[in-house]
């Protein structure tokens, strides 16, 4: 299905989940103090889940707080202006289960920022959605 004047084709959300499956940096959209802020970070897609390792700030106190938060996946062939973006939004949640953290310690993600206290975070999409470049 194209939309926005047949400039983006919409994509179902098998093909988000592909996507999301395939790309390994991100974006996190967290809210502080009332306004967005949109963060990178390696991520892994996980038996349906987004997971990422974070330092301790802003990403880790929103999955303290179970905070609602956006996460987006692109990739973009600017000669060829072939792309494609994929949306997830859903809660928050801070890994703490002993086996849990250690199948995520398996994944071998590093952190954005290096340094200090590293947490996990899941997120597991309530909504997904996607758009591409017809083509």
């Amino acid at each position: 299905m194209l939309d926005h004047g047949g400039a983006l084709e919409a994509l179902d959300e098998a093909e988000c989940r592909e996507l999301l499956c395939g790309a390994r940096i991100g974006r996190v959209g967290v809210t502080v103090g009332g306004l967005p802020v949109i963060l990178p970070v390696h991520y892994s897609w996980t038996d349906g889940d987004i997971l990422f390792r974070t330092g301790e700030g802003t990403k880790s106190r929103a999955a303290m707080d179970a905070a609602v938060i956006a996460f987006e996946v692109d990739s973009y062939d600017e000669p060829g202006g072939k792309g494609w973006i994929v949306l997830a939004v859903g809660r928050a949640y801070e890994v703490t289960d002993r086996d849990a953290l250690d199948d995520a310690e398996r994944l071998d993600l590093v952190p954005w920022a290096d340094g200090g206290p590293h947490y996990w975070v899941r997120m597991r999409p309530e909504f997904i959605s996607g758009r591409r470049t017809p083509g």
